[in-house]
């Protein structure tokens, strides 16, 4: 046998060591957890046949506790780059095999490899989470490592789309870098993020909580907003990933992909003509809007389960990906609060970051009111949402369906906020606020006076009568488009017809912030 032979036959040798991970007993172990290894999942992910793995031989180099008899070769990280459906993406998945996952200082470099290459040609980068934390031999390595993951994470911001998935622990600092990008997903039951451990919450605070309780998929969907998807099975998992790519550029500087569209444009639905009750106070769903408008009815929510008076996520025009920010009556009469402005201002500015234009259907009533709103910081979330689209030069498209009443109808994208093309609905209440409570403001004199006097039905007659003036004058869309901050008044049917043409109006449109090197936004 040559020696060239013999070198071949190593290197087979070696890369079918390093496919292995943490070996047969260790996969044979996550396997019985329900959970697919690093390779296995990404072999989900990516089109068959097109991985090209990097740093398959890398080792760590720690001497401290006995790890030097403790190699693995790739170091308990997968990294490559591939291509989903034909696009470019960079991939990184963590190998629990290898160390539980644990983060080194040479297993931080291979993802911080992968994450300056998709930099440099512009790619989006997935993450699969699947980590028991730092690796503690290592000591100030481990945490050094995650500090150049995070400002990868920052750097990259805005440039190129970056999603995680928590596929299983994620916990202490190893949370940030999937806070830090743009898109989380978490499965359910077998995954969890949080900063300190339920045995520091026990020794500190004294309060017994579990790690679902404390972290999992359920809370962080439901109760704080940290991940964007939850996914029962691991299948469904890489098909959510995969779906969200459909809707975004691979960076900053490409438009949106854009599919053939079967479905009409000038599609008209004639429900609408009749969704908005006749009772100002009742509900309707803003689903069925969303789904009478859109290619296909077909809409991609993001944080379906957090916040849910305010509803985001990716829909089709024409072909064209949009982003849509829509009240939702059912819910709460579809108030603005501060999850639901915190919520939909991260989703605009992810859109304006990527040149994905945005549809606003507006039904707001106000903002939640109460002490519990005010000590959250309410002001300050709101802004949020007021800034973002304030700041934000993609196309932006308004529909005002019903109620758009004082600081609420300013924050969903009024034509001061440098709304492009904002209609209404013949249905639409524009005003400062609610006939009843402005016409209780204007007259209160006047109704006090009648009720001192004993004339208790009189005042109620007039305040009656000062309503019916206050909506007569205000409470519709023509003294908003009588001065042009309506557009036009457009039949509800119509509406997918007139948002396709607005956007393709806008195709060319070019507007630029002033130089700066950021902005404050109201954190």
């Amino acid at each position: 046998m040559s020696t060239q032979t013999e070198k071949i036959q190593e290197l087979i040798a070696l890369r079918q060591k390093a496919r292995l991970g943490g070996g047969e007993k260790a996969i044979e172990k996550q396997h019985a957890k329900g959970k697919f290894t690093a390779r296995e999942r990404i072999a989900m992910l990516l089109d068959e046949g097109s991985f090209e793995e990097m740093d398959m031989f890398v080792e760590h180099r720690c001497y401290n506790f006995g790890m030097e008899k403790k190699r693995f070769l790739g170091d308990g990280v997968v990294t490559g780059s591939g291509t989903i459906s034909g696009r470019l993406v960079y991939v990184f998945a963590q190998d629990f095999t290898v160390s539980a996952g644990s983060l080194s200082e040479m297993l931080a470099s291979k993802i911080c490899k992968v994450m300056d290459i998709a930099m440099k040609v512009g790619a989006p980068v997935i993450g699969l989470n699947d980590s028991g934390g730092a690796r503690l031999q290592e000591g100030i390595n481990a945490l050094a490592g995650y500090a150049e993951i995070f400002q990868r994470n920052i750097m990259a911001s805005g440039v190129i789309p970056q999603i995680s998935a928590i596929m299983g622990p994620c916990a202490g600092g190893a949370v940030y870098s999937p806070a830090l990008t743009d898109f989380t997903l978490m499965m359910e039951g077998s995954s969890y993020m949080f900063l300190t451990g339920p045995a520091v919450v026990k020794t500190v605070l004294g309060e017994d909580v579990t790690q679902e309780q404390l972290g999992g998929a359920s809370v962080h969907s439901t109760k704080s907003g940290v991940t964007h998807f939850t996914a029962s099975t691991e299948e469904e998992a890489i098909a959510m990933i995969k779906q969200l790519l459909s809707y975004i550029p691979q960076n900053n500087l490409e438009r949106t992909p854009e599919k053939p569209c079967t479905d009409p444009i000038n599609r008209m639905e004639d429900y609408l003509n009749e969704i908005i009750p006749e009772n100002p106070n009742m509900p309707y769903d803003m689903y069925q809007v969303i789904a009478g408008i859109t290619d296909n009815g077909e809409f991609f929510e993001i944080q379906p389960n957090f916040a849910r008076n305010i509803i985001i996520g990716f829909a089709r025009f024409n072909g064209q990906s949009v982003g849509i920010v829509a009240n939702q009556p059912k819910q709460l009469a579809g108030v603005l609060d501060s999850n639901a402005s915190r919520k939909a201002a991260r989703f605009v500015r992810f859109c304006d970051c990527f040149n994905i234009p945005i549809v606003t259907l507006v039904d707001v009533p106000g903002f939640l009111p109460g002490t519990g709103q005010e000590y959250n910081a309410v002001i300050l979330h709101g802004a949020k949402l007021l800034y973002a689209y304030g700041e934000a030069t993609v196309p932006k498209i308004t529909v005002t369906l019903r109620k758009s009443y004082g600081g609420s109808h300013i924050v969903m994208s009024c034509k001061q906020l440098r709304g492009d093309i904002n209609y209404a609905w013949p249905s639409a209440e524009i005003a400062v606020m609610g006939a009843a409570g402005a016409a209780s403001v204007l007259y209160a004199k006047e109704a006090k006076a009648l009720k001192d006097e004993g004339k208790v039905e009189e005042a109620k007659a007039f305040i009656k009568e000062k309503e019916d003036e206050y909506t007569k004058l205000f409470a519709n869309p023509y003294n908003a488009a009588k001065y042009g901050y309506i557009d036009d008044v457009i039949e509800p049917r119509n509406t997918r017809f007139r948002v396709i043409r607005a956007l393709e109006q806008m195709r060319s449109k070019k507007q630029v912030n002033p130089a700066k090197k950021h902005g404050n936004i109201p954190l």
